[in-house]
This record gives C-alpha cells, sequence and structure tokens, in this order.
C-alpha cells in the first residue's frame, strides 16, 4: 500500500540541473584527482580545440574530455587504440547527466614507467659517485686517434665525419659500428667500450647516436653501460640524441656534447686557426732572430770599440779576428735555424692544406660518380646476358665467343685503366682509349669534331 499524502511533511524537489550539479559536487569531493590507464577509442577534436575520446579496457569504458588549453600541450597526438596514461578529475556532464572524466594530463603508457626507471637510476649511479665532477678526466689537445661508437649507417655518424674531416684532417678517425636500439644495443656497446679501452689505440672515444624518443634512447640509460663508461681507461664524449635529450650515458661521460656534430668540434681544433697561430709564431720566430742578431751585433762593436782603446795592437787583432768570426759563424747558425725552422713550418702548413677537405671533396665526388656509373652499367649489363642467356641457350656459347664478335668486325674499348667501356656518357675529350680487333690493338683519342 502507498504511503498515504502527508501535507505536513516538507518535501525537498530537486529539478534535473540541480541534481546532476550535486553529483557533480559529491563526485568531485570525493574523487578531486585519480591517474588511470587504458586504451584511447573514439576520438575527436572539434574545431575548438578540444579532445573528446572514450577510455576503455576489457571489461568497461568511461567517456573524456581534454579541453583545448590542455591538449594543445601534449607531445603527441592522440589515435585510437593507443594505450595511454591519464590524471584526470572525476566529474558529471550536467546537460545529459552522463558520467566523464575530465583530463588534465595524458601520456602514452610505459613511458612515465621508463622515466621513472631513468630517475631512480639516475640517482643511485649518482649516490655512487659515478657523476663527480672531480673523477671526469680533460680531453687530448690534439688526438691522433678517435674511435667513434655508432651505427655505422645512421646520420650522427655522416655529421661526425664531416665535422672531423673539416677541422682537422689530421686525425684518424675509426667507426666502432654498434647497434644503438633495441635489446642487442646495450650489450654491444659495453662490448665496445671494453675491447676499445683495452686495446689502447685511442686517445679519446666518442659515443654517439641521432634523436628519439626515450624509449629509442634507452640503451644509453642502461646501468651496465654507464659503467663501461665510468670503466674505460681512455676519455669518454657522449652526444645522444637532441640538444634537449639527456641519457644517464651523459651523465656518466667525461664530456657531455649536445649534439653528434658539436661533439666533433669539441673533440679536435680548428685547422685553420692552427695554421694561423703556426705563422704567427713563424713571425715571431723571425723578429726574435733579428733582435738576437742585433743584439749581438751591437755587443761585438762595444767589444771591438773597448780593445782598441786599451791599445795592445798584437792582442786587439787577434780578438778583432776572432770576434769577426765567431759573428759570421753566428749569423751563419742564426740564418741556418731560421731556415729549417721556416722549412719545417712551410712543410706542415702544406700537409694541412693538402688535406683540407677543399682538396680532397672533388676527387672523392668524382670517385663516387664514377663507381655509381660502373655499378649501374655492369648492373644492366649482368642482366641483359642472363635473360638472352635464357632465350638463346642452343646456340649461345657460340655468340659469347669475344674472338668470334672481334673477327666479324668489331672492336672492344677499353679504357686508361683496362677497363671495358660500354658507353659514351662521361667519356671527356683528349681521353686516351685502345680498341682491341680480331688481329690486334690501336691505340685511340677521343675528340670533339
Amino acid at each position: 500500500m502507498p504511503e498515504p499524502f502527508d501535507n505536513a511533511t516538507p518535501r525537498h524537489v530537486l529539478t534535473p540541473s540541480l541534481l546532476n550539479r550535486l553529483v557533480r559536487d559529491l563526485l568531485g569531493d570525493a574523487l578531486p584527482q585519480v591517474w588511470i590507464e587504458g586504451e584511447l577509442s573514439n576520438v575527436t577534436k572539434p574545431a575548438s580545440g578540444h579532445l573528446y575520446f572514450t577510455l576503455k579496457d576489457s571489461g568497461a569504458q568511461v567517456r573524456c574530455a581534454m579541453f583545448k588549453m590542455k591538449a594543445s600541450m601534449l607531445r603527441f597526438r592522440p589515435v585510437d587504440g593507443m594505450q595511454v596514461l591519464l590524471r584526470a578529475k572525476v566529474g558529471l556532464y550536467e546537460p545529459r547527466g552522463e558520467f566523464q572524466l575530465v583530463a588534465e594530463y595524458m601520456e602514452p603508457a610505459g613511458e612515465g614507467a621508463l622515466q621513472r626507471e631513468f630517475e631512480q637510476l639516475k640517482a643511485r649511479l649518482d649516490a655512487e659517485g659515478l657523476f663527480d665532477p672531480a673523477r671526469k678526466r680533460a680531453l687530448p689537445t690534439y688526438a691522433r686517434r678517435i674511435g667513434v661508437i655508432t651505427s655505422a649507417t645512421g646520420a650522427a655518424i655522416r655529421d661526425v665525419l664531416s665535422v672531423l674531416a673539416r677541422r682537422w684532417p689530421l686525425a684518424d678517425v675509426e667507426v666502432l659500428p654498434v647497434p644503438v636500439q633495441g635489446r642487442e644495443a646495450p650489450p654491444a656497446i659495453v662490448a665496445m667500450l671494453r675491447r676499445a679501452s683495452a686495446s689502447a689505440r685511442y686517445d679519446v672515444l666518442l659515443l654517439t647516436r641521432g634523436g628519439g624518443s626515450l624509449e629509442d634512447l634507452w640503451a644509453f640509460n642502461e646501468e651496465a653501460v654507464a659503467r663501461a663508461i665510468h670503466a674505460s681507461a681512455v676519455p669518454v664524449v657522449s652526444a645522444v640524441g637532441h640538444e634537449i635529450d639527456f641519457s644517464i650515458a651523459d651523465f656518466v661521460a667525461d664530456l657531455r656534447a649536445p649534439t653528434p656534430s658539436a661533439a666533433a668540434e669539441l673533440l679536435v681544433p680548428d685547422a685553420v686557426a692552427v695554421g694561423r697561430h703556426l705563422r704567427q709564431l713563424q713571425q715571431r720566430l723571425a723578429t726574435l732572430q733579428q733582435r738576437q742578431l742585433q743584439a749581438r751585433s751591437q755587443r761585438v762593436d762595444h767589444l771591438l770599440a773597448r780593445l782598441q782603446a786599451q791599445r795592445p795592437q798584437a792582442r786587439l787583432q787577434r780578438d778583432r779576428e776572432r770576434l769577426q768570426h765567431l759573428q759570421r759563424r753566428l749569423a751563419v747558425v742564426l740564418r741556418e735555424q731560421g731556415q729549417r725552422r721556416h722549412t719545417r713550418l712551410e712543410r706542415l702548413h702544406a700537409r694541412l692544406l693538402a688535406q683540407h677537405p677543399r682538396a680532397r671533396l672533388p676527387l672523392l665526388a668524382r670517385r663516387l660518380l664514377e663507381q655509381d656509373q660502373r655499378l649501374r652499367r655492369a648492373i644492366t649489363h649482368l642482366l641483359e646476358r642472363r635473360q638472352t642467356t635464357l632465350r638463346h641457350v642452343g646456340h649461345a656459347l657460340h655468340a659469347v665467343s669475344p674472338l668470334a664478335t672481334l673477327e666479324r668486325g668489331y672492336a672492344i674499348l677499353f679504357d686508361a685503366d683496362g677497363q671495358v667501356l660500354r658507353s659514351a656518357r662521361g667519356i671527356a675529350v683528349d681521353t686516351r682509349l685502345r680498341a682491341r680487333l680480331a688481329d690486334g690493338e690501336l691505340p685511340l683519342r677521343v675528340s670533339d669534331d
């Protein structure tokens, strides 16, 4: 039986708006902020700039919103199917009475765990003293042999080799290839560091790779890699990622460089500046020799004047002759010393100029172009020959005989290196060639007629 209507009992009547507002406040007070992990679905971003999506797992789902100001601070683009970690407020969307989360922060699931692992390892190694500035060693001023531990095919090694060749071509650079990403990277890096340290071949080691995400760079945050750097008998420079990236290897290394190119500039001096300094030293040496010669000549003149004042004629004559002889010997010695030092400076300067990238790059570029053309011609010729062999197996043996071909009036052209020419492209005027005929060879020269 329903309760009888009682006019004396006051009624608290709510509207839907008021009820939703009360529920929203209760949820906000009970759960002011939560961390929640799940899979994204139904991700939309309308013109307003707000981000709307559903966060779900295998058993449930919840609607979420992330307003424009917070959404604009995301460092990645959320897409359906992505596993994420949210920091959100629990609330209610009042107009429709729908339970929802208002997200204030979002990151891909797993990246936060990596960051926490990074901070824990960093704190532990720092407490052990691996980052102590007092143990860091100075780099050699003029490194003669540099070992670069990195991927042999990455962009980082190209940048490093280019800068080293431009700044200090006298250095002997050896690439020590290792994988720089994935499970196999940390043990390979550790083994290469130990091998390079034990070999005593290198004046300094550079550990480097290009930029990437925290997960991509994780090989350089492994404890084994950090301890291998710390145990190295050779100074180690670390240049991992971009300028904003920091790794455990950066903190342990003797020097951290913001980029691979910057590391190469820190490893070696500028050959142009060194050459300029050598020329300044040469000028100072010549000036010093001239001053010494003038001072000793004045001293000789002073001694001659003193002897003449004492008037012992025979002794004066002997001393004069001896002083003149010494003066000539001194001039010869100073001149010979100056010439030897000048010759040595010129020889060093010529070696620097000969190793300058401007002198070597055109030759290397031509060699690269020639090798590329030869490779392309060889591949094309190989494919054509095998196709012909397949079609004409029955009579190919006689057809491929070079002597039979020459007897039919053909000739084979060879360049100066004895290579067979298969195309007229790239053959310069006045190039010397040889033509092989059936009964001998003829020397040829390319003309522009």
